[in-house]
């Protein structure tokens, strides 16, 4: 799957190179002259039956690219067999086909000779990936370019690059192959570099990447049969490691199979040779000397690396690198995705509890509205304690005055007994009445405390809050290590994504609590209502009790009407002043049920918002 993946890459430049006209399309003739070619570098069994058939002249108009692929899937690419063709032939063929039509050196310059320009064009094809039209991401761009460099034994320009990197051409759609080779060719990349060393460095990237050489150079080995030490050239693959006779690799004296039962060993100096090491396998052990530690720590640890691709199945080093970091760029795409996600729930959560914020301030102002109208009713309920106290004055007045006409006020004593009765029932209705403004007093206090207690609770909510916001920078900052410490970055990720679970948990339980406290606060609310139900109640008896229906007066008593009205002027003026304070008391309970139910609608508000974030 992966050979025809690499094989499309270099046929699909093919055919767009045959597509003069830019219209997708290429014509039938064209085709199977392509078609042909490729049957030979691929080794394949030619089938012109097949080709004529497919590619009739009688058919109308030229064949897309999807309209190839059928034909070239089924009769070309199925037929494929790894190992019996040279894929450098195949590559070669298409990139002379498509550097005709597209490689031009800006102004005359040609940096690169045209083997190098393939060489790259080859590198572009194997970092690239399988989207067509093919472009290179920024990141596999350095990474290439940073491999030329060090093989030259340079530093890559930063700014060169970024120059590059900025044209908005390369931003919207990434880096294609021509526009590479440009860059490579402009020479800012290779100033004072000549070109034998600028080809001997594409070409040891060349065999390293598409080669897929892992590491390769002159060790000394030792022989099985005579015993001695001879200098051989080594090309480690995956799976594999060929030794020669000099880099050249026209003549192979031997090859070590590796695999899961093979080992490498830092063996001490001995017979005049340093940096000694050793390949063992089930049969034999290979004893190598490099010229100095740091070649043999180098060996050592790529001849483990390969062992372990053979192990795992992977066939290419670079194929896998490739994959890592493509994971990598998916990876940080993902965590600046969920960051913005994470940013943009913050900003959320922010506003939230800036709207908490001010319907607490709205609630307090109602808070202190209550209370004021609290005090009024107090006010008010003291001068009714005094006008009570003035009544009972005046009843004992009243008394007294009975005392002086008792003879004359015989007929009335029914009418003064009944009064006394409805003095002493209002004097009871009283009581109960400050009963239940002490009920409606217990309920405020109540009522205080359950609001302090949510401001408590809003208090915790911004701590954790805060503590939230300290957990995602600190993860955030673990995040720029990502690049060193891998796998400590993980353990640390677990970690700071536990806390954070347990930050989000202890959150959920403040506003657990706080909707509890709400709850609380709805109770006392009620039980204000029922205190000032009690108060009507107590009201209307008042009422009732005031507003008796009186006897007819006696006509022979009219003529000491000035003498008998002491007492119903008195009664006239208390029964104004309760009518008064009851409707002023009506009033304000209205207020405070009006306060209590936008108290409720209020404090009901967060609570759906809270359920819906």
């Amino acid at each position: 799957m992966e050979l025809r993946a690499e094989l499309l890459k270099s046929i699909w430049y093919a055919f767009t190179s045959l597509d003069v006209e830019k219209s997708g399309k290429v014509s039938k003739s064209q085709l199977k002259v392509l078609s042909h070619n490729l049957y030979t570098a691929l080794n394949i069994p030619h089938d012109p039956v097949a080709l004529e058939d497919h590619f009739r002249d009688d058919d109308d108009g030229p064949v897309s690219n999807q309209g190839y692929m059928p034909y070239l899937n089924k009769f070309i690419l199925d037929k494929v067999v790894e190992g019996t063709f040279v894929k450098e032939n195949v590559d070669e063929f298409c990139w002379t086909l498509c550097a005709k039509k597209n490689y031009r050196p800006k102004n005359g310059v040609d940096v690169l000779p045209d083997k190098d320009a393939f060489h790259l064009w080859c590198l572009f094809n194997f970092l690239s990936e399988d989207n067509y039209p093919l472009v290179l991401v920024q990141e596999e761009v350095e990474y290439l370019l940073k491999k030329i460099c060090i093989a030259m034994s340079v530093e890559l320009s930063c700014v060169d690059m970024e120059d590059f990197i900025s044209q908005e051409a390369v931003q919207q759609s990434g880096i294609t192959v021509w526009s590479f080779l440009d860059l490579v060719n402009t020479g800012r990349l290779t100033r004072g570099m000549e070109k034998d060393s600028v080809t001997m460095a594409i070409d040891e990237v060349y065999q390293e990447i598409a080669g897929n050489i892992i590491k390769q150079g002159y060790l000394w080995k030792k022989g099985h049969l005579r015993r001695n030490w001879n200098e051989r050239w080594f090309s480690l693959q995956p799976c594999t490691l060929h030794y020669y006779v000099s880099e050249d690799r026209k003549e192979c004296k031997g090859c070590i199979e590796l695999g899961h039962n093979c080992c490498v060993e830092v063996l001490p100096d001995k017979e005049g040779k340093r940096c000694m090491f050793c390949v063992k396998t089930l049969t034999k052990t290979y004893e190598m000397s490099a010229p100095d530690t740091k070649q043999r720590q180098e060996w050592t640890t790529a001849i483990q690396t390969a062992i372990r691709l053979c192990v795992e199945g992977k066939k290419s080093l670079h194929k896998d690198l490739k994959l890592r970091r493509r994971e990598q760029r998916e990876e940080r795409e993902r965590r600046r995705t969920a960051k913005e996600e994470e940013l943009q729930s913050l900003r959320l959560l922010q506003w939230e509890r800036e709207s908490k914020l001010a319907e607490l301030e709205l609630l307090q102002d109602a808070q202190k509205q209550a209370q004021t109208a609290l005090l009024q009713e107090e006010q008010k309920r003291r001068q009714h304690v005094e006008l009570q106290r003035t009544l009972q004055e005046q009843l004992q007045q009243a008394e007294e005055a009975r005392a002086s006409i008792q003879a004359e006020m015989a007929l009335k004593e029914v009418e003064t007994e009944r009064q006394r009765r409805r003095i002493r029932e209002l004097e009871v209705m009283q009581l109960r009445l400050e009963e239940a403004l002490h009920q409606e007093m217990r309920a405020r206090q109540d009522e205080e405390i359950y609001f302090l207690a949510q401001a408590r609770l809003l208090v915790e909510e911004e701590d954790k809050m805060k503590a939230l916001l300290a957990l995602q920078e600190e993860q955030e900052q673990y995040i720029l290590k990502t690049q060193r410490e891998k796998q400590e970055l993980k353990q640390e990720m677990v970690t700071k994504s536990q806390a954070l679970e347990e930050a989000q948990h202890q959150l959920e339980k403040v506003r657990t609590s706080r909707h509890r406290m709400d709850q609380d606060i709805a109770a006392a609310q009620r039980k204000l209502r029922h205190a000032s139900t009690s108060v009507k109640h107590w009201n209307i008896q008042v009422n009732r009790l005031t507003h008796p229906n009186g006897p007819r007066e006696d006509p022979l008593l009219e003529a000491q009407g000035s003498q008998l009205c002491l007492c119903p002027p008195y009664e006239t003026r208390a029964y104004a002043c309760t009518i008064r304070g009851t409707k002023e008391r009506r009033r304000s309970e209205e207020r405070v049920n009006i306060s209590g139910r936008e108290e409720m609608r209020l404090s009901q508000a967060p609570n759906e918002d809270m359920d819906c974030a």
